[in-house]
């Protein structure tokens, strides 16, 4: 229970009591002890109060998802339940939640017995990562405000919040012989869309693949031999690596919540104002347009840990992908130019392999070559440090990484992500390469 300022204002005007009862002739002397008699009886009765104001309150938190992505508003019912007989005059619930601008805390008046009341809050959604939906305190008292008393209700839930990112139509994609792709000419022990020939039948092969035309010709088992996709594969590189990234304070004002609907309005720019916020976002963005193409899309980063996805198809990769990227931090220890040298060796040859990376020096040169000579088409995502820095000037690199043909779009603060990923010149650049 704690002990308010109204109550010390309350023992002082007893004890000013009193002191008025030794001066106080024998006629008044009745009034100050009535008085103190009053003040006294009313302390009891909010010690009294106090503690009975939370008996049989619960609060329940209710959310239909628990995944959204950065720019979303996410909704949250709060219910509270008086289980027992008596009112309770006020009832305030502090969300203390780690989620930015959130909207869940509120004071509730008049709880009449075995009665539920319910709330809404609606927060629009700034940042990623993974927030806990909790701890609940609720703290009420007594109507004088001379005690309150609190009770912390844990978290039971938790939100996942992946990273922002736009809808792209048009970014640079795997070249090659074939529609969509450079031909793999790879064996593949699953059954794909690509038969490559036939061979004999070997004891444990299904029989489902047997080709009857074939086997009634050669008077014997043969069956079918598959290739994989000739599609090449695409493959997103994020630089976690902790050297290279810049971030300033983050000043944007939470909008104000509408008077009407009590939705929180957008706000123009939804990125935080950090290099590896920027590269983020644009890695999701690429990803969700090369898996929406029907690519198969890898990922590798080296943050706290090496995250490497193997590339395949279809929405459940492009979740995991927007997962790694939703706990990704900027602590890496292992430059891009290491990870690259790491896992070039594992991607086929023809595939794209997007760099996504605020790197400003001549090692960025040296990731390129390398992908080059493994016959590799890189795109670079360069997320410009001196929009955050002011003695930083990348374009004398950005012109130097164009003459190896490789197009590059330039991130800087305050762009529209949007049209700085779909930039005619790397567009251009990609259809029409220097080299």
């Amino acid at each position: 229970m704690v002990v308010r300022k109204s109550f010390f204002i309350l023992t002082g005007l007893v004890l000013a009591l009193l002191v008025g009862v030794y001066f106080a002739g024998q006629d008044t002397r009745t009034i100050f002890y009535r008085l103190i008699v009053i003040l006294a009886v009313a302390g009891l009765v909010a010690v009294v109060w106090t503690q009975l104001s939370l008996r049989g309150i619960q609060v329940q938190r209710f959310s239909r998802i628990a995944r959204q992505q950065v720019g979303q508003v996410f909704e949250e019912r709060f219910e509270i339940i008086n289980n027992s007989r008596l009112s309770h005059l006020w009832l305030e619930i502090d969300d203390l939640s780690e989620i930015r601008g959130k909207r869940g805390s509120k004071v509730l008046t008049n709880i009449a017995g075995r009665q539920r009341r319910s709330y809404f809050s609606r927060t629009l959604l700034t940042q990623r990562g993974s927030f806990a939906l909790g701890p609940t305190v609720l703290t009420s008292g007594d109507p004088f405000g001379f005690f309150a008393k609190s009770i912390e209700i844990p978290a039971e839930k938790t939100l996942v919040v992946l990273p922002y990112m736009v809808r792209l139509n048009h970014f640079p994609g795997p070249p090659g012989k074939l529609p969509g792709g450079r031909a793999l000419r790879k064996k593949s022990l699953e059954v794909t869309p690509y038969a490559a020939g036939v061979r004999e039948y070997v004891p444990g092969d299904p029989l489902s693949r047997i080709h009857w035309r074939t086997t009634a010709r050669k008077e014997k088992l043969m069956v079918k031999e598959f290739e994989q996709d000739p599609h090449a594969d695409v493959w997103i590189m994020l630089d976690s690596y902790s050297g290279v990234h810049v971030s300033i304070t983050d000043e944007r004002e939470l909008s104000a919540e509408d008077p009407i609907w009590g939705l929180p309005q957008k706000q123009e720019q939804l990125i935080a104002p950090d290099t590896f916020e920027y590269a983020v976002s644009a890695a999701a963005s690429i990803a969700g347009y090369y898996i929406a193409q029907g690519k198969s899309v890898g990922y590798a980063s080296a943050g706290k840990f090496l995250n490497v996805i193997p590339a395949e198809r279809g929405e459940r990769q492009l979740a995991k992908i927007l997962e790694t990227l939703a706990f990704s931090r900027a602590v890496g220890n292992l430059p891009i130019l290491g990870l690259i040298e790491g896992q070039a060796k594992q991607i086929t040859r023809g595939s794209t392999v997007v760099l996504v990376t605020s790197l400003n020096s001549d090692m960025l040169l040296l990731a390129v070559d390398v992908l080059l000579r493994r016959d590799l088409r890189p795109v670079v995502v360069l997320v410009d440090p001196g929009s955050f820095v002011t003695s930083i000037d990348i374009d004398p690199l950005v012109d130097q990484v164009r003459q190896y043909g490789v197009p590059v779009t330039v991130l800087r603060k305050g762009d529209d992500l949007q049209q700085a990923l779909e930039s005619e010149a790397v567009w251009e650049l990609w259809r029409n390469p220097l080299r």
